[in-house]
């Protein structure tokens, strides 16, 4: 169904189309994260948006289509915070590689709802394995950039830099992974305290 053009109450018809997008991304955040709640559907995520499902197919192919959407979010919050964090704190790579830590686990943490769904629920999902495993490949090329950034001529160089880069994001995801189900009694200073180190020690010679 096209978009009627003009403005109404004051957005324009991209405007609405782009804010109904954003109500489902949100919504669809909300019910799959769910603690115990039922599965995620397209029919619960249109309910929670108070949008119809013609909104919905406005926007995505299908659920997993919507479920990728909110990894993708994600993924682009992540890397906007570390980036900020890494580029807006003094001090060398200790203080900044604990800055970029920090950052990422406090979203996390923050807003446990975004751990669940893009470590336990997306990990949990079939369907989302292949783009999921490409957005961790992803961190792992950019932990190991911001490695060389940040060490220099002490960073691993090449392949090595990559496997550990890799290792880095893989043992993060695990411990937050842990954080997020109970399985292991630690809090947030806990979790950048370790993950700090590893990162340290992984990043360089």
């Amino acid at each position: 169904m096209a978009v009627k053009a003009g403005r109404y109450r004051g957005q324009s018809a991209q405007e609405r189309v782009a804010a109904r997008r954003q109500q489902l991304v949100e919504a669809t955040l909300e019910v799959w994260a769910r603690v115990d709640g039922p599965p995620v559907t397209m029919t619960r995520i249109c309910a929670e948006a108070g949008l119809t499902e013609r909104y919905f197919y406005e926007q995505f192919a299908n659920l997993d289509d919507a479920l990728l959407a909110v990894l993708r979010e994600i993924t682009e919050e992540i890397r906007t915070v570390v980036d900020a964090a890494i580029s807006g704190t003094e001090g060398g790579p200790a203080e900044r590689v604990r800055a970029a830590v920090e950052a990422f686990v406090h979203l996390i943490t923050d807003d446990p709802r975004k751990g669940r769904v893009a470590i336990l629920r997306g990990a949990a999902r079939p369907t989302l394995s292949a783009p999921r495993n490409a957005m961790l490949r992803g961190f792992g090329a950019y932990a190991a950039s911001e490695a060389a950034a940040l060490y220099g001529t002490d960073a691993l160089q090449g392949r090595d830099g990559e496997l550990a880069g890799l290792m880095f994001i893989g043992g993060l995801e695990k411990l937050v992974s842990a954080w997020l189900d109970g399985s292991i009694a630690a809090g947030p200073d806990d979790i950048v305290d370790a993950a700090t180190r590893a990162f340290d020690r992984l990043g360089h010679n």
